[in-house]
């Protein structure tokens, strides 16, 4: 019976921490190298990862330096960027890609804690879904009904804390993308 509860608490804890990796693409007005995560490049017919195809590098607050292991992929880089709209704009000289980081205006963050608002429901759907799952194995568990219940409030425990998790983790994703 524990192990249903231990289960159920794995896969919330990993709805959280996929939250927490969402949540890291998301840039506050700094340079951060992880907003270029999600940036997929064509190389030699496969679609590649950014940070394997470079080094990611911050020389200034303001600024992404990319130093391609392949200067052949440099047009391609520059274009799978530009096409992943995330408001950047980068510039080639040849030999790396530098990326100015634009400070973020009033409307585009706001546009952001929207972005960060539905990561945070995607993840509280996640954790009500594992709690339907649970829910359903301890039905077919065939318990009695104590035990039932008992297992039943503890997963609605779980379900509560990692809701409140996830609504700590908003509040403080929302204060870092509001504070200039």
């Amino acid at each position: 019976m524990d192990d249903i509860i231990k289960l159920c608490d794995e896969k919330m804890k990993g709805a959280i921490n996929n939250l927490e990796n969402r949540f890291k693409t998301v840039r506050a007005g700094r340079a951060n190298p992880s907003s270029l995560d999600g940036v997929m490049v064509p190389y030699y017919g496969n679609m590649t990862p950014l940070k394997q195809l470079g080094t990611i590098s911050v020389p200034e607050g303001n600024q992404l330096l990319i130093k391609p292991f392949d200067k052949g992929c440099l047009k391609d880089m520059e274009k799978a960027i530009l096409e992943a709209n995330l408001g950047y704009n980068p510039t080639n000289d040849g030999e790396t890609i530098r990326i100015v980081v634009p400070a973020l205006t009033e409307e585009r963050r706001k546009e952001l804690t929207k972005q960060v608002k539905a990561y945070c429901e995607d993840a509280k759907i996640s954790i009500r879904s594992v709690r339907h799952d649970t829910l359903d194995k301890i039905e077919e568990e065939n318990l009695p009904e104590d035990d039932a219940k008992r297992l039943q409030k503890e997963v609605q425990d779980l379900v509560n804390d990692y809701n409140k998790d996830v609504d700590n983790l908003y509040k403080e994703k929302e204060q870092e993308l509001m504070t200039i």
